[in-house]
Formats: C-alpha cells, structure tokens, sequence
C-alpha cells in the first residue's frame, strides 16, 4: 500500500469565486511545491478548465518526472442546492457531464463586476474563452438523478462538505438517501471526523475525506490529507471512494 497525500476539492479561475491566480500551471505547480500526489480541480458546475490542467500535469511528468495526478471533477449544485463532488475515471467522462450539467443549468447570466470572471484557459494560462451562464446556480437535476449520471460515466459521487449549515446535503435534506449507496463524505478542514460522528450517529458507516475547497493558492492543502491505495492511479482512488474499507 502507498500513503498518498490528496487533495480532492480546489477550485480554478473558471468558478466565479475563484481568485484570477488560480490558472492551470499555478494550480499544478503549487501542488508540486506542496507535494500533494493527487488533486482534484472541481470547479462549479463545469469541466471546461480540466482538459488544460491535465495538459499542463502531463507535460510537466515528461519533463520532470514527477508523479501529481489528476482526478477529473466537478462540484455539482443539485437541485437541492446541495454541492456535491462528482470524480470521474476520464477526462473524457469529465466532459459528457459539464456538457449535461450546462444544459439543466438556468439561464441567468453571469454579472463580472458581482461575482467575477468565469475564464476558461488553455495550458499556457491563456483565456480562450468565458462561461456565460452563471456557475453558482443550482441545476434542476436531483440529487438521484446526478447519481445515475455519474455512475453511468463510471465515476462517484461525494457529498461536499456536509458538516456546513448550507449547501450541503445534510443541510439541505437532513440525510443522504439509502438508495445512492453514497460510501464516502467530504468534511470541511477545520472540522474533524470524529465531531462529525458524534453529531450525526447515522455517518458510523462512512468513511470520510478532507478537501480545502482552495480559491486560492495559499489555501491548496499542504501534505496533510492521506490516503493509502494500492498503486496512483485515478481509477483506483475511484474505487476507494466508492467502497468502504
């Protein structure tokens, strides 16, 4: 078994309340400075920045040998107004749910001078383009549904941050329903694992992770979140955060 220092919930420039420093080559090279092995850019409600941060890692691993992985996601708004973390075996997978994603978000426009920027940048950190609707909105797809989504593309789902009073599941239904065959939950990083069970009895049968949720660069976790798994390969963190170990 390998010990593997993660972090699983960092936001880039594209989600609108990510800081404009957050660009594909920051991103990547601050997670090599701070000697994480996998990181997950799960932006709101899109993809649209993963094929160039996967470019700029996969460039980087040629050129330095370096061994950061990157595991495709997205941070859903449910119809619930839950945030949920969607991860996904590929990059192409990825992109069949932003695309489904976008199209069941509503039609609000995205207003800059209010919550910024939405840029989509390709792997020198140019901006090739903006997303018009705005991000932070909730879909009109259910918590369920997205389960079928997902499972469908062969990734999992992780309830984001459910010890928060808003935009969690906890916080928005009470419970995560029984039929997702959710295994694994995101806790906030100031909170720990062990107040959570004690909070909420019902999650003595879940394993749980960390994510710092950065918007910025400073707040990339350090190597502190650890998982061990068998080998680094995106498929079999998937695995591990659809089992209970």
């Amino acid at each position: 078994m390998e010990k593997v220092a993660i972090d699983l919930h960092i936001h880039s420039a594209l989600s609108p309340c990510g800081e404009a420093e957050m660009t594909p080559n920051n991103i990547v090279n601050m997670a090599l400075i701070k000697e994480l092995d996998f990181i997950a850019v799960t932006d709101h409600n899109t993809a649209k920045n993963l094929p160039a941060i996967m470019a700029v890692a996969k460039e980087l691993a040629k050129e330095t040998g370096t061994g950061l992985c990157i595991l495709p996601g997205i941070e859903v708004t449910t119809k619930e107004e839950a945030h949920v973390l969607a991860y996904l075996p590929t990059l192409e997978a990825a992109m069949k749910l932003d695309a489904i994603v976008y199209d069941h978000l509503p039609d609000v426009k995205n207003e800059k001078a209010l919550f910024g920027p939405q840029t989509i940048m390709d792997a020198e950190d140019n901006i090739i383009g903006e997303v018009d609707k705005l991000l932070i909105s909730a879909t009109d797809i259910g918590v369920n549904q997205l389960w079928d989504l997902v499972t469908d593309l062969g990734g999992v789902l992780v309830p984001a941050h459910i010890d928060r009073k808003s935009y969690s599941l906890i916080s928005s239904l009470g419970f995560i329903p029984l039929e997702l065959a959710v295994k694994t939950c995101e806790v906030s990083k100031k909170e720990t694992f062990e107040n959570v069970r004690k909070n909420f009895r019902f999650f003595k049968d879940y394993q749980f992770i960390h994510g710092s949720d950065a918007h910025q660069l400073e707040d990339i976790a350090e190597r502190e979140y650890f998982l061990e798994l068998p080998d680094m390969q995106r498929q079999t963190l998937i695995n591990y955060l659809g089992s209970i170990d």
